[in-house]
């Protein structure tokens, strides 16, 4: 470490102690202009046997629990480094240099279980529901949901799962260590909007070298750490990749992706379907995503789609409405055609039927000619008691009228058109 780092972690050291209590929130709110000091603690951390490292990690422990906020945030930025301090030093089975560590780890826990009052605290956290849009999903993406009964009784109704209370603990053991760590990823992942990318960065790390270590992938990484294998649970896999879909959308898109790979092989060797389904699901959300690593500044959000404030209708749906609409419009066209006709000194030939005489009108919107009454006397005595007779009769006579028809509407083009010649 070097002088000048050691000069910046003392001074931050000593000023605090100083402070009166009416002057931590300036003083709190003037740590973000010190830019040298968070890269300085970030190296005493990282070595386990700095004489600086105690002094720290007792003055983060009073930052946590000043109840400034930002003094708050300020401890959690540094909790993946921590964690992988504490699981590194374990693997190397040398607990006498991560006392320090282990205090500060458990004394975050102790405090975030419990309320202002001393008493256990319960969280809880409610499911989105699927027929309802999410920062996460959209009902239209799903497709159609099958209305049956049980799905009506279950619309609008949240399903709410709670966690805790939970135990104190006083030291770490084998049984204890990954629910407590997991709580405080817990924790940590609450305030990720408020971490820094050298945070979110951190995080990245320490998910691919708790996964890979241990394992033919540590050659394909090339990392030289420790090479034991690090004991993990499926929800401790889940924390770490939820913080990491986070990293992903805000600009740590090459740490992101390999670090969500990693997570994701480990998850398949141990056979955890937690991890798994949360894994690959973020995995095929971003899948296609216009994720840019230069987009690291600025406004940090979740691309989703966005529903429409007004419903959209099919112009191609086929309703009786439209149905009806379409005959009445097929009607019109058909009445204005033979209107322009007539106007324009044409006749208009109207289309027969065969089967329909009288001088109704017909299903085409025509109105047929009505017969002459000799024609209608003819035809009633011509009528023969056989049915086969007299359906051929009345074809016979609805031929020869048709081809009457006809010649009167030749006749009468041709007497027009002499007419207009003369």
């Amino acid at each position: 470490m070097l002088a000048m780092d050691q000069g910046v972690v003392e001074e931050w050291l000593s000023e605090f102690k100083t402070l009166p209590d009416s002057a931590v929130s300036n003083y709190a709110a003037s740590l973000k202009d010190k830019g040298a000091l968070v890269p300085a603690l970030y190296k005493v951390i990282r070595e386990n046997y700095s004489d600086l490292l105690e002094p720290v990690c007792h003055q983060l422990f009073e930052f946590y629990r000043s109840g400034e906020p930002q003094l708050h945030r300020f401890t959690l930025q540094f909790l993946p480094e921590l964690l992988w301090s504490l699981l590194s030093v374990s693997a190397a089975r040398d607990p006498h240099t991560s006392g320090c560590i282990e205090a500060l780890l458990l004394g975050i826990y102790n405090l975030e279980i419990v309320d202002k009052d001393g008493q256990s605290k319960v969280l809880s956290f409610t499911v989105p529901s699927l027929s309802k849009p999410s920062v996460y999903h959209e009902p239209s993406a799903i497709g159609s949901m099958a209305l049956t009964e049980g799905a009506l009784a279950n619309h609008g109704l949240s399903r709410v799962v709670y966690s805790g209370p939970h135990l104190q603990r006083e030291n770490f053991t084998a049984q204890n260590r990954f629910e407590v760590l997991t709580f405080l990823l817990l924790c940590y992942n609450a305030a990720l909007s408020y971490m820094t990318s050298t945070s979110l960065q951190s995080l990245c790390q320490l998910s691919s070298r708790v996964c890979i270590c241990g394992y033919p992938r540590q050659q394909i990484r090339r990392y030289k750490g420790i090479s034991s294998r690090l004991t993990v649970t499926s929800e401790f896999l889940v924390q770490l990749i939820t913080g990491i879909h986070y990293a992903l959308c805000n600009g740590e898109v090459e740490l992101g992706s390999k670090a969500l790979d990693d997570v994701l092989y480990r998850a398949q060797l141990e056979l955890f379907p937690e991890a798994l389904l949360v894994g690959n699901a973020i995995k095929s959300s971003l899948h296609g995503a216009a994720l840019k690593s230069n987009n690291k500044e600025g406004a940090r959000s979740i691309q989703v789609e966005i529903t429409p404030t007004s419903s959209r209708i099919s112009r191609n749906a086929v309703t009786s409405l439209s149905i009806r609409g379409h005959r009445w419009k097929r009607h019109e066209s058909q009445e204005v055609s033979v209107e322009i006709d007539a106007a324009q000194g044409g006749v208009a030939i109207p289309e027969i039927s065969v089967t329909g005489v009288s001088g109704e009108r017909m299903a085409n919107g025509d109105s047929l000619r009505p017969r002459p009454e000799s024609d209608m006397i003819g035809s009633a005595s011509e009528v023969s008691p056989d049915p086969r007779v007299h359906d051929s009769g009345t074809r016979g006579q609805e031929v020869r009228r048709q081809k009457s028809v006809r010649r009167m509407v030749e006749n009468e083009g041709s007497a027009s058109t002499g007419r207009n010649q003369y």
